[in-house]
C-alpha cells in the first residue's frame, strides 16, 4: 500500500509524556460521530484561552509540516481513549515516530491506519537534529522493509511491529475488514464440520 512507503517532512514534537488528554481534551469527547477531532488536535496547546492561534505552537508555525509526527518520549500516555488516534490521524499524520509509546495508544494507532515507529532514544535525538538543521528534512518509511530513514544523511532505523497489525496496514485494513476477508475460508471450514 502506497500510503506507508513515502518519503515527507515531519513535524517537531519534543515534548515527553504527551497524554491523551493533551492530544485530544476530553471536552470534545462528546461527538456522536467519529469525524472532527482532527481540528482539535492539541487544542490547549494550539489555541490560547481568547481562541486565537498560540504562534509559539508548532502546529501553528507554517515552517512545519509532513505525513510524520515526530514526537519525544512515552507519547500517548493517560487514559485509553481512542479518539486520539482519531485526532491524529484526521489532522493529517499517518505515521509517529517516538522513542517510546504507551501500549495502548500504540493498539489504538495501528487499528486507525496510523504507523507508531519506536526507535532508539540516539535516532530519535537525530531526528529532531535534523529538523532543527533543516525544517524540511524528509525522512523515509517503509513499513515493508521495517525502516525509517533520514535519506539525506544516510541514517536508517529498523524497527519493529507484530505482523498481523503490519499485513493489516500494507492491505489497507483493519481487524474486521481482515475477518470478513476470510469469509470464503470460514463457510468451506463450517462446511467441512462433521455435526453430531
Amino acid at each position: 500500500m502506497e500510503a506507508f512507503q513515502f518519503n515527507s517532512s515531519a513535524v517537531p514534537l519534543p515534548i515527553e509524556n504527551v497524554d491523551t488528554d493533551q492530544i485530544i481534551p476530553a471536552r470534545f469527547l462528546k461527538l456522536v460521530v467519529k469525524s472532527g477531532f482532527g481540528e482539535n488536535l492539541f487544542r490547549d496547546w494550539r489555541y490560547n484561552k481568547d481562541g486565537s492561534e498560540n504562534e509559539n505552537f508548532v502546529l501553528n508555525n507554517p515552517t512545519y509540516n509532513g505525513r510524520i509526527l515526530i514526537a519525544g518520549k512515552n507519547f500517548g500516555c493517560g487514559s485509553s481513549r481512542e479518539h486520539a488516534a482519531w485526532a491524529i490521524k484526521q489532522f493529517g499524520f499517518d505515521v509517529v515516530i517516538s522513542s517510546e509509546f504507551a501500549d495502548i495508544f500504540k493498539n489504538n494507532a495501528l487499528n486507525n491506519a496510523i504507523l507508531p515507529i519506536e526507535v532508539s532514544t540516539g535516532f530519535l535525538d537525530v531526528c529532531f537534529q535534523a529538523i532543527e538543521s533543516d525544517p524540511k528534512t524528509e525522512f523515509g518509511v517503509d513499513l515493508n522493509a521495517q525502516v525509517v530513514s533520514i535519506p539525506s544523511d544516510d541514517l536508517t532505523f529498523e524497527f519493529d511491529i507484530n505482523p498481523f497489525k503490519k499485513e493489516c496496514l500494507l492491505k489497507g485494513m483493519d481487524e474486521l475488514d481482515y475477518l470478513l476477508s476470510l469469509g470464503e475460508e470460514i463457510t468451506k471450514f463450517e462446511k467441512a464440520q462433521t455435526i453430531y
